[in-house]
This record gives C-alpha cells, sequence and structure tokens, in this order.
C-alpha cells in the first residue's frame, strides 16, 4: 500500500506531504489547481523521464518522496530483486532531481529507474488518460491477452524468443554466405597461404620472449665482456689491490694473534669464511667468462626470427597466443569453405527444423490465447455491463499468421465490439468515442485487479467524457475495487468523490506574490463543501450542500448503498 507521498519544490508545489488511507483517496479540486503535478509526482518518483524544468523557480533541486508498507509476499518479491527490505515493510522511493542530475534511491540505497520500474510493478498500476490511446493500437490486446492467460503463455513467448534470435542469426549467416564462386575461390586461396605461413613458422608460445632476451645478451656483449673481466680482477689475486688478495693477507694477520682471545679467534673464522666467499665467486664468474660464446652468424639468426614473429603479429595478433587463436579460426573458416556445400546444407537443416519448432511452439501458445479469449471476452462483457453498457457485444479475436511468426508469436489479436443494437461487430478503435474507452480501460482495470495482486490502483480523471447515470456507474466499480485494493482517484465528477473514503482537496494560492498549489485533506464536512462545489453550485447555498450531504450519505445517489467493510 502507498502510505505517502512528499513532494518539495517541484512546479508550483513548494513542499506538500499526502498521507493516504485504505481504500479509495479521492483527489479534487478547480481546474488548473494543479492536480495533474500529483500523478505527474508519482511517475517522476518511478522514473519517468523529466528536466530541470520541474523544479519550482528559484530552488536547487526538487524532490519527490514515495513511502510504501508491504505485506509479506510483497517483501519476498522485493526481496528477489537484491534490494534489503526489513521484515517491517518499509519502503521508500525518493528521486533527487537537480540541475543536469537525477538519482534515484530505494531504502537509501541509489538504483537504476529500470529496477524502480520493477518494484513499481509489484506495488501499482497507474492509469492515465494517455492510455486511453493504448486501446487504438492492437499491440495493447495482445499483452493483455498474454496477462490473463498467465505464466505458461509467458515461458513459451521466452522459449520462441530464444529459438527465433538462433533462426535469425542462421538466416543472416546463410544470406552471408550467398557469394559468387569467384569470391569464394579467392578467399580460399587467402586462407590457405595465411594457414601455411602460420603453421610454416613453427612458432612456439615463450619463443619471442626467450629470443629477446638472448637478442638483448648478444647486443650488449661487449659491455658485459668488459664488466666481467674487470669485475674477476678486482676480486681475484692478481693484483695486490684486489679483493682476494687484500683479505688473504688480512686473514693471515688475523691469524697470527687468534690464539690470544676465544673472540678474536671467532673473528678470525669470519673473515675465513668471506675469503672462501670471494673465492667461489671468483671461481663462477671465471668459469662463466670461459663459457660465453656469441658469433654474428648467432646474432643475424635470432634477429631475423625475431623480424619473422613480429610481421606475423603484425598481421594476426599482438601475441603468440593471438596467432595461434587466428590459425584455428581461419582453419575453421577454410573448413566450412571447401565443405561449402555440406555446411549451408547442415545451416538449412537447422533453419528448417528451428521453422518447424517454433510453429509448434506458435500453435500452443495461439491454443492458449484462444481459450482466455473466451474467458477474458466474458469478464469484460460483464464489467462493462456494470459501467452502463447495455446490449453490448463483445468477443476477441485470435487470429494465427503462421508465415508472420515474431518474438510473441504469430497470432493478430483484435478486440471486437458492438455497442449498440443492431450495429454488426468491429474494431474497438472504430467504434468507441473517449468517454467510452475510458469505461471500457476501467472495465479491464476491475478484471486484471480482481486476478492480479498488485495492491494499489491509481486513476488519473478516469471520469473523461462521462456524467449523469453513467457517471453514477463509473463510482460505484470504483467503490467496488476499493473493497479490495487501494484506490487513488482524481477526478471532476462529485458522483465519484462521493465515495471518498479519504478524501483530498488540490487547490491554488497565491504566497508572497508567488502562486503555490497546496494539498489538504478533508473532513466529513468539508468533503461536503466540495461535493457541493462540484456539483456546479458556484455559491454553496444550503440546498446544495444538503443534495452533498444526501449523495455522500447515499455514495453517489440518494439510493445507492454504500460499501460494507
Amino acid at each position: 500500500m502507498l502510505d505517502s507521498l512528499h513532494v518539495k519544490n517541484l512546479a508550483l508545489i513548494e513542499e506538500e506531504e499526502i498521507v493516504f488511507g485504505e481504500a479509495l483517496n479521492i483527489l479534487t479540486g478547480e481546474t488548473g489547481a494543479g492536480k495533474s503535478i500529483v500523478l505527474g509526482s508519482i511517475n517522476l518518483a518511478l522514473g519517468a523521464k523529466t528536466g530541470s524544468e520541474v523544479i519550482r523557480s528559484g530552488a536547487e533541486y526538487a524532490l519527490v518522496e514515495l513511502s510504501f508498507s508491504l505485506n509479506d509476499e510483497e517483501i519476498r518479491r522485493v526481496r528477489e530483486l537484491d534490494l534489503d527490505v526489513e521484515d517491517d515493510g518499509v519502503l521508500i522511493i525518493s528521486r533527487k532531481i537537480g540541475n543536469g542530475k537525477s538519482v534515484l534511491k530505494v531504502n537509501g540505497e541509489t538504483v537504476t529507474a529500470a529496477l524502480v520500474k520493477k518494484i513499481a510493478a509489484i506495488l501499482l498500476d497507474i492509469y492515465g488518460q494517455n492510455e486511453n490511446q493504448n486501446l487504438l493500437k492492437s499491440s495493447s490486446y495482445e499483452k493483455m491477452l498474454d496477462e490473463y492467460a498467465g505464466d505458461e503463455v509467458a515461458s513459451l513467448k521466452k522459449e520462441l524468443k530464444e529459438k527465433k534470435n538462433r533462426y535469425n542469426g542462421i538466416v543472416s549467416e546463410l544470406e552471408e554466405e550467398d557469394r559468387d564462386t569467384a569470391v569464394t575461390k579467392r578467399e580460399i586461396e587467402l586462407l590457405e597461404y595465411e594457414i601455411a605461413t602460420i603453421n610454416d613458422a613453427a612458432i612456439k608460445p615463450g619463443e619471442d620472449e626467450e629470443l629477446e632476451s638472448r637478442f638483448r645478451l648478444i647486443s650488449n656483449s661487449r659491455k658485459i665482456m668488459e664488466a666481467l673481466s674487470e669485475t674477476h680482477r678486482m676480486t681475484g689475486y692478481d693484483s695486490p689491490e684486489s679483493v682476494g688478495s687484500v683479505l688473504g693477507n688480512a686473514l693471515s694477520r688475523i691469524k697470527s694473534v687468534a690464539s690470544f682471545d676465544d673472540k678474536i679467534s671467532e673473528l678470525c673464522e669470519e673473515l675465513s669464511q668471506a675469503e672462501d666467499l670471494i673465492g667461489d665467486f671468483n671461481r663462477a664468474l671465471s668459469s662463466y667468462e670461459d663459457g660465453m660464446s656469441f658469433d654474428e652468424e648467432e646474432f643475424d639468426r635470432i634477429s631475423s626470427r625475431l623480424d619473422f614473429i613480429n610481421d606475423l603479429k603484425a598481421k594476426f595478433g599482438r601475441s603468440i597466443e593471438d596467432i595461434q587463436r587466428s590459425l584455428a579460426e581461419k582453419e575453421e573458416r577454410l573448413d566450412k569453405l571447401v565443405n561449402h556445400d555440406s555446411y549451408i546444407a547442415g545451416l538449412k537443416s537447422e533453419r528448417d527444423a528451428l521453422w518447424k519448432e517454433m510453429q509448434g511452439i506458435c500453435e500452443r501458445i495461439s491454443g492458449l490465447r484462444k481459450n482466455a479469449a473466451s474467458g477474458l471476452g466474458k469478464e469484460l462483457k460483464t464489467a462493462m455491463e456494470g459501467l452502463n453498457f447495455l446490449n453490448t457485444e463483445l468477443r476477441i479475436d485470435v487470429l494465427p499468421d503462421p508465415e508472420n511468426i515474431r518474438d510473441s508469436g504469430y497470432d493478430n489479436i483484435e478486440f471486437l465490439i458492438s455497442l449498440n443494437v443492431g450495429e454488426g461487430l468491429k474494431p474497438m478503435q472504430n467504434v468507441a468515442s473517449g468517454g467510452e474507452l475510458s469505461r471500457i480501460m476501467l472495465a479491464i482495470k476491475s478484471v486484471f485487479a480482481d486476478a492480479g495482486d498488485v495492491p494499489t490502483l491509481v486513476f488519473d480523471e478516469i471520469d473523461s467524457g462521462i456524467s449523469g447515470k453513467t457517471a453514477y456507474m463509473v463510482a460505484q466499480k470504483m467503490n467496488e475495487l476499493a473493497g479490495d485494493h487501494q484506490l487513488i482517484c482524481i477526478t471532476h465528477l462529485p458522483q465519484i468523490a462521493s465515495m471518498a473514503d479519504s478524501h483530498f482537496l488540490i487547490e491554488k494560492s497565491v504566497s508572497e506574490g508567488r502562486t503555490v498549489t497546496g494539498i489538504r485533506k478533508l473532513d466529513e464536512e468539508g468533503s461536503i463543501r466540495e461535493l457541493a462545489r462540484m456539483l456546479g453550485n458556484d455559491d454553496i447555498t444550503e440546498a446544495a450542500i444538503e443534495n452533498a450531504r444526501e449523495m455522500k450519505k447515499g455514495k453517489g445517489s440518494g439510493t445507492a448503498p454504500g460499501r460494507n467493510r
């Protein structure tokens, strides 16, 4: 349930909060008072596109906040979206809109608009006036029928889409392979040359790194030999200044006094070890020098091999691993071209098999839709009769088009309707007026509200284009819906407003030289006075108030019973 709406610095609203009640919440006000801002703010909180123009003049940002209380099942479904909801079921969606920046949060965590839309689908259903136009689009009929048909259709559509994606991929590949013989021959020749070039190179993983290391060594051989020779001289015994000679003399000197003190003897041992280390190092260095051999031929061979490998990298990849992957791809492609006929035959066989499988899935979807069409048609007709559609005939046609498979199936869905005796069934978009579309949409919403589990329904001027007895019957339908759902309804009709469990007045005023839109909850007497105004009495007389009081008492009519809870 939507507990509250908090709005700050949005259009004409400075700062307002609406605390909604259960059942039927009615919002009324004079034309231009700002009723559309309320529905607009809910849509904004749920991620609707907007710009900084919605920010109240002079303010740095606009803020909209929706607070919901969730039952256990709703908590479970929201948690499946990887959102943290406490066991108390409180969920707050907020949106802060600044100049060039918009931030959506759920329970303080920044989220995407796509995620908020998924949450919204669990918690509320919004009907705006533009939804009437959806009844003029055949795509909306399929969506409604499939929703009514349930999870099996949704699962089949998912399977169909996966197969169709594969099917489309094969069709594209076949089109790509449909080339003339000369082009194919040239590609085969090029592939054979490239494959032979890579294979003849016989490159091995890590070979380039080993060659580069050896190349660096040979390139710097003179510098290396000079450094090694000088080091050998400095650490050896060939001159009195060499480390080995100096250590030897030092060791002789300390040995001569080692017997006088155990500590000197220990130091003598350490110096002896140091001399041994220098001796070992000098011998190892001499051995390394003797084993070094660099010749021009080896240098040329390594240099040439490196140039060749780098040339392969320039053509086929940045590393030896890339070159080997490229080789595998080229061999696979060559195999396809060389065995082109059998490859194409395989693709065509898979394509045809997929087409048959898709036909089978579409047939199952179509069958489920036809069953659902019968049930939905009957329920809609009953709901429409309750909205003063007398002598109405309604039929939902499911028309298969097996040669035109879409992601959702191959059916064309049509809602056919006759609103007058003697008139044949015709497509809905060719028959219904604006007011009739509003009532048909309400009938659809009532059917799906009974079948669905969305707790809150929001209606923006569902009463467009209706009056009199029809208005009363619409009011009764809203009253019935409010028995099992929380309803939030913006209306111009006193018949609907009289059904309110919670009545809010939206009005404009001037404060400190600026126009502001305010929202306040009406008590019983305030609601009656607002009904009197809505009945068309500019001067609210006692007679007008009494008329409104009777309407309120009778919930829309002097004789209409109220809703039992």
